[in-house]
């Protein structure tokens, strides 16, 4: 169970599975680090897995906090977020000084825009435990939202002095810093994001992004190359190497990366940025900003 714990804080959800199901096999009916387990499989999309473990767990134990968070990490996946915030609410009932079930509830308020009550839970999984670095990055991403970047440096800068190895926390405390324009100091973040997950493509395209911002369009190109070797299905990717091509005027290639960004069926608000941006081609960019 602590070795798939520590897979799960380093975010290599393959190998955590792989060390949870060695720990059912050895004790089946232990339910400690089952709450773990179920964000495992949640973040690996088994969804068959997960909903066995949920009832397996629940028909062991109806009173244990960690078969509620499986049973919520079930309807979460399906993206029934009020089944699922009820049932983590479960679990705090059944034990209020479960850090984890607080946050829990936090990240499906977040999923309803119920941002009030999100801050409400993250917190109370604080007053918990205040090592609890999940919570501090929930509060982090919930103010990066509301656009309150001072608020949000400081979260993620708790969470990371807690989880020091996080590459998903030094993402986005590199976008909180590039938001407060400290550009030098948010891309030495993404760096060290870079080198703490080469697999998460993240940072590379928030390194890539800060580059844009700062007009090193060659250094942001190479980044973004490199970055299509190891995601080529991320639309957002091509959508930026467009947006470069435009701001230099090469107009053809422009089209020609938005175009693939288009055919990889990004989000609907994607979408529509990805329209206008083909619309407003000819048009440049100073002149856009007057539109």
């Amino acid at each position: 169970c602590q070795i798939g714990r520590a897979y799960f804080e380093m975010v290599d959800y393959l190998e955590a599975d792989h060390a949870f199901g060695l720990a059912r096999l050895a004790s089946p009916y232990s339910l400690e680090g089952m709450d773990v387990y179920s964000t495992v499989l949640f973040h690996l999309k088994e969804d068959m897995k997960l909903s066995y473990l949920a009832q397996v767990l629940v028909s062991t134990d109806r009173l244990a906090p960690q078969s509620w968070c499986a049973m919520g990490n079930c309807y979460s996946l399906q993206k029934d977020h009020e089944t699922a915030l009820k049932n983590f609410q479960r679990a705090v009932q059944l034990n209020p000084r479960f850090a984890y079930g607080h946050t829990l509830c936090g990240h499906e308020y977040v999923a309803l825009e119920d941002f009030e009550n999100a801050i409400k839970c993250y917190q109370s999984a604080l007053r918990v435990d205040a090592r609890h670095y999940n919570a501090w990055y929930g509060l982090g991403m919930i103010y990066l939202r509301q656009e309150k970047f001072e608020f949000s440096e400081h979260h993620f800068r708790m969470a990371l002095g807690i989880n020091p190895q996080s590459s998903v926390i030094m993402s986005y405390l590199g976008t909180a810093l590039h938001a407060l324009k400290k550009n030098e100091e948010a891309l030495e973040v993404m760096e060290l994001a870079i080198v703490a997950d080469k697999k998460n493509p993240l940072p590379m395209y928030q390194k890539a992004n800060i580059l844009v911002s700062t007009e090193s369009f060659d250094a942001a190109l190479e980044v973004l190359e490199e970055l299509k070797e190891h995601a080529p299905r991320e639309s957002s990717v091509y959508a930026l190497m467009g947006r470069i091509y435009k701001r230099r005027n090469m107009y053809d290639k422009a089209m020609l990366h938005f175009g693939v960004a288009l055919d990889l069926k990004p989000s609907a608000t994607d979408v529509a940025t990805i329209k206008a941006a083909i619309e407003k081609l000819h048009v440049p960019d100073e002149m856009e900003d007057e539109l």
